[in-house]
């Protein structure tokens, strides 16, 4: 089903271009562009329906946060090192200022994800949230705070929030705030088993509040990807290094994870990405082995997604990755080319940077077991990394064409020294992530 979103752009560039193809102006197409943009980045940035955070006042030890509709609930928790109270409020969109006062030295806002705002009070000292409500309209929250010691707080800190909601008529009442979903670009209904709904299981950290993490085991099934000289297939290197890669994320407790594929099947490339797009995936991670005409290369390398390859080595992969959804001459991705590119453009912006930024993380905790590259980082257009909302990367774990790089692509060891650098580097991602909301 379309959303209103999609239906505004629709016809707001379908007069733009009306307009366009009656002038024949230069000058309007640029108006055109732009301004769909900016139109664009608007919707993106705020929910459909959702209340807006009006003011945050302190009195004393009350903190009252105001807001001009109802909001679904909201979760107050505490932050160490610095101390800090974050309020995440469901159903709403951050807004801004405050007065800080009290035990708090500083008011911060900012959107946590497409429905939920978070506030975060910086504390001055060791304080907890003690109780709370709403009031009978749902429109405004108060806290109580309460100054505590050191290792009450550091005990707190590592228990559950506290939960509050509006009365249930209030609640009820309250409009849903748009799907995130609703700006994301349609998936591909040639796409096979997705229509189905058949997607692979979430397994890990419990509950849903974990960030998801989708792991993506390149080729697979007919396709064996590139092979070594002693036949040895890299679709089998790939799936065992994803599978470590699985068990480390798994163990740790701190994320949920999915694989696009835990056995030898084929996927199409649009395929995969969609499954972590379909799944609501915070991070995908598609796993690969290298291949090169020259025996002697050896090493890791990270790719991350561009229209223009970095140089000509990632132009040629992702020539050769692309390639894999041809059987027989007929493509089996049914890439949807009408997708409008001004979609793509605004979606893609901040992911893309956003999976640089962990590509650069991803070096720096595998190398100091995993030899990289000394160009580690490149970019190309690869059709699996076209997630335009899921932070994505492409890590070629060393070269199936290179003897020494083989037998260790194939060593349990050097698949667990994988998987404990992604590991590491997933865990600081998202703590990251988290720390500059």
């Amino acid at each position: 089903m379309i959303s209103r979103i999609a239906q505004g752009i629709a016809r707001l560039f379908g007069r733009l271009r009306l307009v366009q193809n009656e002038e024949n102006t230069g000058s309007l197409a640029i108006f055109a562009r732009v301004g769909g943009l900016m139109l664009l980045a608007t919707l993106i940035a705020t929910p459909i329906d959702a209340a807006s955070i009006r003011g945050i006042e302190i009195v004393g030890d009350s903190i009252t946060l105001r807001f001009d509709a109802p909001v679904d609930h909201a979760r107050a928790f505490t932050l160490d090192n610095p101390r800090r109270i974050a309020i995440d409020v469901k159903g709403a969109h951050a807004g801004s200022g405050g007065q800080a006062g009290g035990y708090v030295t500083a008011i911060r806002q900012a959107q946590f994800d497409h429905d939920t705002a978070r506030v975060v009070l910086d504390l001055n000292a060791p304080a907890l949230v003690q109780s709370g409500g709403f009031a009978t309209d749902g429109r405004s929250l108060v806290l109580e705070i309460a100054g505590t010691n050191e290792s009450a707080f550091t005990r707190i800190t590592k228990a559950r929030s506290k939960i509050f909601r509006p009365p249930v008529e209030i609640r009820a009442a309250a409009p849903k705030p748009a799907d995130r979903s609703a700006v994301r670009v349609p998936l591909d209904r040639r796409l096979g088993r997705l229509d189905g709904g058949a997607l692979p299981p979430v397994i890990g950290a419990k509950g849903t509040g974990r960030p998801l993490v989708v792991i993506d085991a390149g080729h697979g099934g007919h396709d064996p990807g590139s092979l070594a000289a002693d036949g040895r297939r890299e679709k089998d290197a790939a799936l065992a290094i994803a599978l470590a890669i699985r068990d480390e994320l798994v163990e740790s407790g701190r994320v949920r994870v999915a694989m696009t594929r835990d056995r030898d099947t084929f996927l199409v490339l649009g395929e995969r990405r969609e499954i972590a797009r379909r799944l609501g995936a915070d991070l995908f991670l598609s796993v690969h082995a290298d291949s090169a005409p020259n025996p002697a290369a050896r090493g890791a390398t990270i790719y991350t997604l561009s229209e223009v390859a970095s140089d000509r080595i990632a132009a040629a992969l992702a020539a050769r990755e692309n390639r894999a959804d041809l059987l027989n001459g007929v493509n089996l991705g049914g890439e949807n080319q009408d997708v409008s590119s001004i979609l793509f453009d605004l979606a893609q912006r901040e992911t893309m940077n956003v999976s640089a930024d962990f590509a650069t993380l991803l070096q720096r905790e595998m190398s100091t077991k995993v030899p990289f590259k000394n160009e580690f980082h490149r970019f190309a257009g690869l059709i699996v990394l076209k997630a335009p909302d899921v932070p994505s990367v492409l890590l070629e774990t060393g070269y199936i064409s290179n003897d020494d790089d083989v037998k260790l692509l194939f060593s349990k060891s050097y698949q667990r020294n994988i998987a404990e650098g992604v590991r590491r580097a997933v865990e600081l991602h998202f703590a990251r992530r988290l720390a500059s909301k």
